[in-house]
């Protein structure tokens, strides 16, 4: 899941970026409105976390003006602003949720992850392929009862797979939702990932090639 975070303070857009990228999600970083309105223009987001006050101007006039385009990517905000009128505008004005500054990470963490659960479908808690489940809220995978172990990134993978099961999904859409802009798409970083969760989940192989797509998880490889 991809997540974009517009925060003009550095220090806090860092340590939030830094928590996010730790639970597992990708994170692209704008320290204002024109940097996000590129970022949005040119990638698909699972959600997006606003800072509602920027030098910039308000993300709220911007979030209304997203909804007017039809634009629905989940938003979260992010102020100081804590008045009951403050939240109740926010909502009214495009957003999804709603944190007030100070907040404990670990919080923004769920609700950024619950968000992100919203676009563009409800995915069930536990994701079954074959004798695999993979619990997306406790971020465990499970094959025939046994536990296993997966770095956040190959959890990551794994669950778009999951939730796209018996489908073929793209090389491209694996980097674009799983590695922030900081990743490098040409590189063989996929290949080394794909071949580790396949030595992790072991036999019979779920994980199938497509040739000239990209990668299936099923229990069958295409006929």
């Amino acid at each position: 899941m991809r997540v974009l975070l517009v925060e003009d303070d550095a220090n806090l857009r860092f340590g939030v970026a830094a928590a996010l990228r730790a639970a597992g999600l990708a994170v692209d970083e704008a320290a204002d409105l024109p940097q996000a309105d590129e970022a949005l223009f040119v990638t698909a987001y699972d959600c997006a976390v606003f800072d509602r006050m920027l030098p910039s101007g308000d993300a709220a006039d911007y979030v209304e003006e997203l909804r007017r385009d039809g634009r629905a990517v989940p938003v979260l905000f992010l102020t100081a602003r804590d008045t009951v009128a403050d939240r109740v505008e926010g909502f009214a004005r495009g957003g999804d949720d709603y944190l007030v500054k100070p907040f404990a990470v670990p919080e923004l963490v769920a609700r950024v992850r619950s968000l992100c659960r919203r676009a563009p479908a409800v995915s069930p808690p536990v994701l079954r392929v074959g004798d695999v489940a993979i619990d997306t809220a406790r971020r465990q995978v499970r094959r025939a009862g046994v536990l296993l172990t997966f770095t956040r990134r190959e959890f990551a993978v794994l669950e778009v797979l999951a939730t796209r099961a018996d489908q073929a999904v793209g090389r491209a859409e694996l980097i674009e939702s799983c590695w922030d802009e900081m990743a490098e798409p040409q590189s063989n970083v996929l290949e080394v990932l794909i071949s580790q969760l396949r030595r992790k989940l072991g036999g019979p192989p779920l994980i199938h090639t497509v040739r000239g797509v990209g990668y299936r998880l099923a229990e069958e490889p295409a006929r």
